[in-house]
C-alpha cells in the first residue's frame, strides 16, 4: 500500500465516520471529537464504542516511545543460548515472540517465534514422531544446539522512539512481523513494541489464558508504609504518598520511582539498601538486580504520613 492509498483510506474513514455521524463539515476530526463530546448527540453508538473513537483519535498523538516496554523490561535471547536455555526462557516468560541479539541488546539479530520454535522441535524424530514399525526414528535431539545453528530466527522491525505509532502498526501490517525494536539516535536499543501494544490504545488492556494480573503498583499498607513498583510513574507516586520532590535536581528527567531512587543514591542500590530520601522519607529497596531496582517500600515521615491519612479519610 502506497502513502497515498493510506492517505485515501484514512480520508475514507473520517468520511463514513462523519457520516454516521451525520456532520458535514469540513473538518471531520475536529466535528467527530464535538459530537463524541455532546451529551445530545447519542446516535446509534454505544459508551464502549465512544471510548474506541476517542483512543482512535488520540492515537493520532501517539509515539512509539509513549508504548513500548522499556529495555529493561525486555526479554530477549543470545545467539549463543541453547535450544532447551530458549524453552526454558518461552515456558517462563509467557511471551510468543523474543528478540535475538549477538553480544548485548544493542546488536540485535532478529526474533523467534514460538510457533517456530515448536514446530522446530516437533519436526524432530526424538520428539513423538514413529516409524512405521512401532520404533522412535531418527536419534536423541541435542538441546544444547545452539541457536545460531538453528534456521529459527526472523527479522524484526526497527523504530526510532519518535516514530507515530500508527506509522509503526501500518508497517507491522504490511510485514507480517509484529514486534519492533526502538532503537535510539545512537544505536542502541531502547525498548520494544508489539502490535499488542499499539493496539491496546485503541481497546484497552488485552489480557489472554495466560496472563496473570498486574499487582498493584502503589500499595499502602496498614503500617503506614507504602510497597510500590519501582517502575510505578513519579506523579503518581508524589501523589499518593505526598512526597514533594521540586527541589531535587534533575528531577524533570526521572519518570518513574525507580528512577528517582537511583538518582539519590547516586548508582543502583541493593536489595535491603535503604536510601534516605529529602523531607525524611526513606526508600528500602525491597527487589533490585545488579542492572535496576524492581520493588520499593517507601518509609513516610510522621508529618507525611498523617497528612496521607487525613487525605484517605477525606476521600
Amino acid at each position: 500500500m502506497t502513502d497515498a492509498d493510506r492517505s485515501t483510506g484514512g480520508a475514507g474513514l473520517f468520511e463514513r465516520l462523519r457520516g454516521l455521524l451525520g456532520l458535514q463539515a469540513a473538518s471531520a476530526r475536529d466535528d467527530i471529537e464535538e459530537a463524541l463530546a455532546d451529551s445530545e448527540s447519542q446516535t446509534e453508538f454505544t459508551a464502549k464504542e465512544r471510548v474506541i473513537l476517542r483512543n482512535v483519535l488520540a492515537l493520532h498523538d501517539v509515539r512509539v516511545e509513549d508504548v513500548m516496554a522499556p529495555r529493561a523490561d525486555v526479554v530477549a535471547l543470545s545467539l549463543d543460548a541453547t535450544v532447551a536455555e530458549a524453552l526454558g526462557v518461552f515456558r517462563t516468560s509467557g511471551h510468543s515472540r523474543l528478540p535475538v541479539y549477538h553480544e548485548t541488546l544493542d546488536d540485535p539479530r532478529g526474533m523467534i517465534h514460538v510457533r517456530d520454535f515448536l514446530d522446530f522441535l516437533a519436526a524432530h524424530p526424538a520428539f513423538g514422531l514413529i516409524a512405521a514399525d512401532g520404533a522412535a526414528a531418527g536419534a536423541a535431539f541435542d538441546m544444547k544446539t545452539p541457536l545460531s545453528q538453528t534456521p529459527l530466527v526472523r527479522g524484526v522491525l526497527f523504530a526510532p522512539p519518535s516514530m507515530p505509532a500508527l506509522d509503526l502498526l501500518a508497517r507491522m501490517q504490511a510485514s507480517h512481523i509484529h514486534i519492533a525494536l526502538v532503537i535510539d539516535e545512537y544505536g542502541g536499543t531502547d525498548g520494544l513494541v508489539s502490535m499488542e501494544d499499539i493496539v491496546e490504545k485503541i481497546v484497552g488492556d488485552i489480557e489472554d489464558e495466560h496472563d496473570e494480573a498486574e499487582s498493584e503498583q502503589i500499595a499502602l499498607g496498614p503500617d503506614g508504609k507504602f510497597t510500590v513498583e519501582a517502575r510505578a510513574p513519579l506523579d503518581e507516586v508524589t501523589k499518593a504518598v505526598n512526597f514533594d520532590t521540586s527541589e531535587i535536581e534533575g528531577i524533570d528527567d526521572i519518570d518513574t520511582l525507580g528512577g528517582l531512587v537511583a538518582a539519590i543514591a547516586g548508582r543502583v542500590p541493593a536489595r535491603g539498601e535503604i536510601v534516605i530520601g529529602p523531607q525524611g522519607f526513606e526508600f528500602e529497596v525491597l527487589d533490585a538486580d545488579p542492572r535496576r531496582i524492581k520493588r520499593v517500600r517507601i518509609h513516610p515521615p510522621v508529618e507525611a504520613a498523617k497528612a496521607v491519612d487525613t487525605a484517605n479519610e477525606s476521600a
